[in-house]
């Protein structure tokens, strides 16, 4: 089984993809940036990082090597749990273990595992088709420097003008309607400098008043009481898999069942297998559903997992 190839596709859709029983490879957003001394440009991309600590199985790879090989979930976590021990037993031996296009994994004196990212591949597909390149460096001040050079070194010759006195009446009433438009137009801009001004203070203030309205506490020295409001949330890509039945009465029966114990059930359909799929409840996040499914293995269920999928 090529492990390597099913975590390398999750990363590109997922920013967290566990491997039971080993760890997690996590993934997190890297701006764009550029080396200042190669003058490279390198696009943003997920920098990947391994956390030892995260090997609780959340479902995913399980269920996506599932469905990409046609097998059963139990029987694609028996193979990832096989797979892992033979993992471990040649790390534990000093090799170095080499995951195609996600890095290297390799003990270190602790017994910990150390993970060297692969630099061959961008999971972040914002980025895809971008790769790095070159500059050469703009030598901007080479030609300030020329431009300093030649106004020292230019000449300036000033040739006096004879003006008759008759002509003085005349330029007098140009300086005056010069002096005219540049007050005009000063008047103008400055008007407009503190429009723009009062306008981007204004702005402000409001976010601070805002914010401020958002962080009071109010005080009711008479509440009215309070109005309880059940509204049943059926939407959301992460479901938590309570059982899957061949007949569809049975599968009714246990959503009444769990619906009495106070969760949102309900039947999400017939999988590949034909079975009737029921769920606890449906998620937004991958976060909420994990800490709904923590809770259930520990107080309900310990077969309960999570599965993601789009319902039509």
């Amino acid at each position: 089984m090529q492990l390597e190839t099913y975590i390398s596709d999750l990363l590109y859709r997922y920013d967290c993809v566990t491997v039971p029983e080993f760890g997690a490879f996590l993934t997190r957003r890297v701006s764009a940036q550029i080396h200042q001394s190669t003058h490279t440009f390198y696009p943003p991309k997920k920098a990947l990082s391994f956390n030892e600590q995260l090997q609780q199985n959340d479902g995913l790879l399980a269920n996506y090597i599932a469905e990409v090989e046609k097998i059963p979930y139990a029987t694609a976590l028996s193979k990832i749990s096989k797979h892992i021990k033979s993992i471990k037993s040649y790390l534990v031996e000093g090799e170095t273990i080499q995951l195609k296009n996600i890095g290297e994994l390799t003990l270190n004196a602790d017994g910990k595992i150390q993970f060297d990212p692969s630099s061959q591949i961008n999971y972040l597909t914002d980025s895809f088709g971008l790769s790095h390149f070159s500059s050469i460096d703009v030598t901007r001040e080479v030609y300030k420097e020329t431009v300093e050079t030649i106004e020292e070194t230019a000449p300036i010759t000033m040739t006096p003008e004879k003006r008759s006195n008759r002509n003085w009446f005349k330029y007098a009433a140009a300086a005056v309607v010069m002096l005219g438009l540049v007050g005009f137009g000063g008047v103008t801009y400055y008007n407009n400098t503190i429009k723009d001004h009062n306008q981007l203070a204004q702005e402000q203030a409001n976010e601070q008043l805002d914010a401020k309205v958002q962080e009071a506490t109010f005080v009711i020295s008479n509440p009215l009481p309070a109005a309880t409001l059940s509204a049943e949330k059926q939407h959301g890509n992460f479901h938590i898999v309570a059982g899957a039945f061949r007949v569809e009465a049975n599968s009714k029966k246990k959503v009444n069942q769990l619906r009495k114990k106070g969760f949102k059930a309900r039947q999400i359909g017939v999988n590949r297998y034909g079975l009737h799929e029921v769920v606890y409840g449906s998620f937004e996040t991958r976060a909420e559903a994990q800490n709904e499914l923590s809770k259930i293995r520990r107080e309900y269920n310990r077969d309960a997992w999570l599965l993601i999928k789009k319902l039509k």
